[in-house]
């Protein structure tokens, strides 16, 4: 009967033997080395599921399920890795139903039935068939009593999905369906808590710590790379000599010739850190004398180097120029021996930190670019410089035609255009790998050690780098005599990977000053996003990073229509073919105080940005306010757009809107086009005046025709 059903039920498989593979070859992708195991073995490895670098390899152990339960639960893990749930069973369930999805999640359910198994072990129960009804409910009532919803949501899916494949097996253990499959689930839930999940609700890193930190990324990438990259290529050059040096009486001579005088003098000797201590740099002194390791060695403890290590310690300068420049000076005399490992850390996620900021890539996209990602464009046709496009993997929600989860991803249709820092940065990470090889590589980021780990650098790890970045900053900030450029702590935690993405909206629509007011960021990504071309960009069911960006965009709007009142109540006048609905914004738009947003407010800040005519855009490029309003918009936005294209703010526009400020500004501007002129050639020079001229007539007209708020009322 059960091979009957087997053979007729495409859903169904057939019963597994003891040498029965833990995961059948056709879910393994071609190139997946990672080890299987037997149905039979203690553990089964997942990796033949996992084609994504940034995933870990995850297992299930099965010593932690209880005896009596352990073939039962072994059939519908093994049934759940290796079948997909029917499309009857998934079409109620929401656009997130997989019919198989990945392995950290099936090695996530499969430790929460585990737990299930061991639950029923210590009340004596012996099948999962007697999980009945009233079982069930005391169950999920212990396990979700301490949880948050959200949490006890996906518990409640997971057991509800051991129902549903142990109904897959060949021979089924029974498993009653939940109650909460028939009644609903939201009274088997706690009580709806206040907390905030997902993406919106991430603090944005404050802009006290995101200035210094860009500074110094970019610093090591664009002014230390070199001097670095060349210390790690000596660093090499010097192990592979002292590896190769042959003992002969010239070398130990020579090794004697070297130390001797050091010793006898007083003088700082050759040393590294090893284990909390100064130590002899036995490979640096073996390669600069010609001696053996071994020469050294028999050096080190005849005349007592590690005891007088510990009281002179020294340098180990490594015989490279250093070229990198902090205010006008060389960052370091020289490079250490014993420094360069660190230092290529370091230079690596300062690479990854500009790619996180300045791209908007969630970490898993990063952490997939290869080397030859982002190639050189071809001039335009116009003869200006193309723009440099990334082509990378993305794998958030990559299903195939059956719905089932591509562990590999897929290449994102839309490229992420990369601005210079960034570009700058993937060249260094190129510099760091090999041709075609992932650019965060494990195996070649493990400095110095070059282990053969797979797939790429985790995100646990590239956390603490981060951590290490910042600590060593602000020690070389101190050392410097830099105080205004040491990164201070955040108030919110530890800098993350997934906060730079959050960062990114808030810095894209506030555009706050000091450190952090880097233009190419606001032109570069605005440019992409205001104009939905990019509809894919971190798409979510509640709307994406437009979402994000709303929430940040509405905020921005407020602040501009509070200053704009504040000016009018101090008695300044506007001006423009909007500036009667400028007044009317400045009167009735809220102020928001703080930065402390929920993230329900995405919908408030929504709602506030389609109030299509009275929502303000500061745009101090243009020296204007924008009164946006979509069908006098000469920026030619999108349909349903809620915002101007700013970087493409055109002259005649009605939603213009200028204050006496503004035509200060415009006036301070044509008294600098006019000392431009006269040291410009002829053609070049009466532009310049006449652009001048232009802002100066412009100014005139703010005067002949601005309101203030009184007279207005």
């Amino acid at each position: 009967m059960t091979s009957l059903t087997a053979e007729y039920d495409p859903y169904i498989l057939p019963l597994p033997g003891p040498d029965t593979l833990a995961v059948l070859p056709q879910w393994i992708s071609p190139g997946n080395t990672h080890p299987n195991s037997l149905y039979c073995e203690a553990v089964w490895p997942l990796g033949p599921l996992i084609d994504n670098p940034s995933t870990l390899l995850v297992k299930i152990q099965w010593r932690r399920c209880p005896t009596p339960l352990l073939g039962e639960m072994k059939l519908v893990t093994w049934t759940m890795i290796n079948g997909q749930l029917r499309p009857t069973y998934l079409k109620d369930r929401g656009a997130g139903a997989r019919a198989r999805t990945s392995a950290l999640d099936i090695r996530d359910t499969c430790n929460e039935w585990i737990r299930l198994a061991r639950w029923l072990h210590k009340r004596r129960f012996t099948s999962l068939a007697d999980c009945t009804e009233h079982v069930w409910r005391a169950y999920i009532s212990e396990r979700c009593s301490k949880i948050s919803r959200g949490y006890a949501e996906r518990v409640c899916s997971r057991l509800t999905d051991l129902w549903a494949f142990d109904q897959l097996s060949a021979q089924p253990a029974g498993v009653i369906r939940p109650p909460w499959e028939v009644e609903g689930i939201d009274d088997f839930l706690p009580s709806a808590d206040d907390a905030a999940h997902g993406e919106n609700s991430t603090e944005p890193l404050d802009p006290q710590v995101l200035g210094p930190l860009l500074v110094w990324a970019i610093r090591f990438v664009d002014d230390f790379a070199d001097d670095i990259l060349a210390a790690w290529a000596e660093r090499g050059r010097l192990f592979a000599a002292a590896a190769a040096n042959e003992a002969t009486p010239e070398s130990r001579v020579a090794l004697k010739e070297f130390l001797l005088p050091l010793i006898r003098s007083g003088s700082p000797l050759p040393s590294v850190q090893q284990k909390g201590q100064r130590a002899p740099a036995r490979t640096y002194i073996s390669a600069l004398t010609g001696a053996t390791p071994s020469q050294v060695e028999r050096f080190t403890a005849q005349h007592q180097l590690s005891a007088l290590v510990t009281e002179r310690p020294g340098p180990c300068p490594l015989q490279v120029p250093v070229t990198g420049r902090i205010d006008g000076k060389p960052w370091r005399e020289h490079i250490d021996f014993d420094e360069a490992a660190e230092l290529m850390r370091h230079l690596g996620t300062a690479a990854v930190i500009l790619c996180l900021y300045l791209t908007g890539m969630r970490p898993q996209e990063v952490q997939g670019l290869r080397s030859g990602c982002c190639p050189d464009p071809a001039p335009a046709p116009d003869g200006s410089p193309g723009r440099h496009l990334i082509r990378s993997q993305h794998y958030k929600n990559v299903t195939d035609e059956d719905g089932t989860h591509v562990s590999a991803g897929e290449e994102r249709e839309v490229p992420w255009v990369a601005i210079t820092p960034v570009v700058h940065a993937i060249r260094v990470l190129e510099r760091m790998v090999p041709d075609g090889e992932l650019l965060l590589s494990a195996s070649h980021h493990d400095i110095p050690s070059q282990r053969g780990y797979h797939g790429v650098l985790k995100n646990t790890t590239l956390n603490d780098r981060i951590d290490k970045f910042v600590d060593w900053v602000n020690r070389e900030a101190k050392t410097q005599g830099l105080s205004n450029q040491i990164i201070p702590q955040d108030p919110h935690g530890a800098i993350g990977m997934s906060r730079f993405r959050r960062t990114l909206a808030w810095h894209i629509a506030r555009r706050p000053g000091g450190l952090v007011a880097l233009a190419i960021q606001y032109g570069h990504m605005r440019t992409v996003l205001d104009a939905r071309t990019s509809s894919g960009y971190g798409s979510r069911s509640r709307g994406g990073i437009h979402s994000v960006l709303d929430v940040e965009t509405a905020l921005a709007a407020a602040d501009t229509a509070a200053r704009l009142s504040d000016r009018l109540a101090a008695g300044e006048k506007v001006s423009g073919p909007a500036a009667r609905r400028a007044l009317t914004a400045a009167a009735t738009t809220p102020r928001f105080e703080g930065r402390i947003v929920p993230a329900t407010f995405a919908k408030k800040a929504a709602q506030f940005l389609d109030r299509n005519g009275i929502v303000l855009f500061d745009n101090p490029e243009a020296m204007l306010i924008c009164a946006f309003k979509r069908d006098k918009a000469l920026c030619e936005p999108e349909p349903g757009a809620n915002a101007p294209r700013q970087y493409d703010c055109r002259p005649g526009c009605g939603n213009t809107v200028r204050t006496d400020a503004h035509a200060l500004l415009m006036r301070e501007r044509a008294d600098q086009l006019d000392q431009q002129a006269d040291a410009s050639p002829g053609p070049l020079g009466r532009r310049l005046k006449a652009n001048a001229d232009r802002l100066r007539e412009i100014a005139d007209a703010h005067d002949a025709t601005s309101l203030s708020a009184k007279a207005s009322a």
